[in-house]
């Protein structure tokens, strides 16, 4: 009886013994594998707690998302994956149109009527004059064009 007591106590201390042998691996080492992962995303982090990993930050789309927490699923030692990260919307599309109103554009233009060289475009939103023109001409446009009291106008025609 006390050998059969003996057996199974020796039994039980190396079954005991061959669990406790195998190594867990412990969640800051599983975070430092996890952040080594995710590392090919600017703006994102995770944490590993009981062998959850926590992904948060922002990623740039849903696909790098999706790469990421696959990614972390094959980490060894990571249970699950708890997503906390958000996705940046897309940027909404910009509309160009110009800032100077069509009629004010045309008011100048026929201001300037009288020197063909002078040509009345809309540059970066802005209403813009350029051309060749005398000393005399750039005064009397300058003048007319004042007159309107359209707002600001560049004046970026050349003088000879």
């Amino acid at each position: 009886m006390k050998k059969t007591f003996a057996m199974a106590a020796l039994a039980l201390a190396v079954s005991f013994g061959s669990v406790s042998c195998k190594k867990k691996v412990s969640d800051a080492d599983l975070t430092t594998k996890a952040t080594t992962v995710v590392a090919a995303y600017p703006g994102t982090s995770v944490e590993v707690k009981e062998g959850t990993a926590h992904l948060s930050g922002v990623f740039a789309s849903d696909a790098d998302k999706t790469a990421a927490i696959e990614a972390l699923k094959k980490v060894e030692g990571v249970k699950d994956v708890m997503d906390m990260a958000t996705v940046t919307p897309p940027a909404p599309a910009v509309e160009t149109t110009s800032a100077v109103d069509p009629a004010i554009q045309q008011k100048v233009a026929d201001a300037v009527k009288d020197f063909p060289s002078v040509k009345v475009e809309t540059v970066n939103g802005e209403l813009t004059l350029t051309g060749n023109v005398s000393p005399e001409q750039a005064r009397k446009i300058k003048q007319s064009v004042d007159a309107l009291k359209v707002g600001k106008v560049n004046f970026n025609y050349t003088v000879k």
